[in-house]
């Protein structure tokens, strides 16, 4: 496949720091292959041209400060232009809060669980921003959820070679179309029990979502 050759000959030439690039460029929510790049170097690395442990460690550390970096453009630009046009796209101050609620509940599993799914990879990052979930916590998943991914793929190529790249791309397309399925029951869920979900984010999350201008943010 012409991709794979180009990619192929851009990790053999810039290493490891091609797979920090791709790699943190995706999870900060740039479409970028970050994941093929993963497999392709630690194929590389079973043939000796590379590090499997550097690599290892190279697209952790990418993946960790990607999706800080997506999580801090999400917190700080994200959340108030939903606030404020949301309600153009039906997404209200009450449904908004909701959201917060389930991130706060859950944010840590999509976080972690997200590492694994294609589009989740790119913006579960930006969306727990946008949700304000705490950054202690989001931190404490992505670094964990990083590690796991780095270690499992990047073993998965040095181990089995160019065959982890064929069955790489089925797995994760197999994990995208469950977390949709996920979303959309998740949805319907939430739709039906949706008076008793608002009361119970408004009474973890009392009062306005966004302080008023001037005063500190709150939460």
């Amino acid at each position: 496949m012409p991709f794979l050759h180009h990619m192929h000959a851009f990790i053999l030439h810039y290493g490891y720091f091609a797979v920090f690039f791709l790699v943190a460029l995706e999870s900060a929510g740039v479409p970028m292959p970050g994941e093929t790049a993963l497999v392709s170097a630690a194929v590389f690395a079973a043939t000796g041209s590379l590090n499997i442990v550097l690599v290892v460690l190279c697209a952790a550390a990418a993946a960790i400060l990607g999706d800080n970096a997506g999580y801090w453009v999400g917190r700080e630009f994200g959340f108030p232009l939903v606030y404020r046009y949301g309600r153009y796209i039906r997404v209200d101050e009450g449904r908004l809060k909701v959201a917060q609620y389930l991130f706060q509940r859950h944010g840590g599993k999509i976080v972690f669980f997200g590492r694994f799914v294609a589009v989740l990879r790119a913006f579960a990052a930006f969306l727990a921003g946008v949700n304000h979930l705490a950054w202690p916590r989001f931190l404490l998943f992505n670094a964990l959820g990083g590690l796991v991914w780095a270690t499992i793929f990047g073993a998965g190529g040095y181990a089995l070679g160019h065959a982890f790249e064929h069955y790489a791309r089925p797995v994760g397309i197999a994990a995208l179309i469950a977390a949709v399925i996920g979303v959309v029951l998740a949805s319907r869920f939430i739709a039906h029990h949706e008076g008793r979900i608002r009361a119970e984010a408004e009474a973890a999350i009392p009062g306005p979502l966004v302080a008023p201008k001037g005063r500190p943010e709150n939460g």
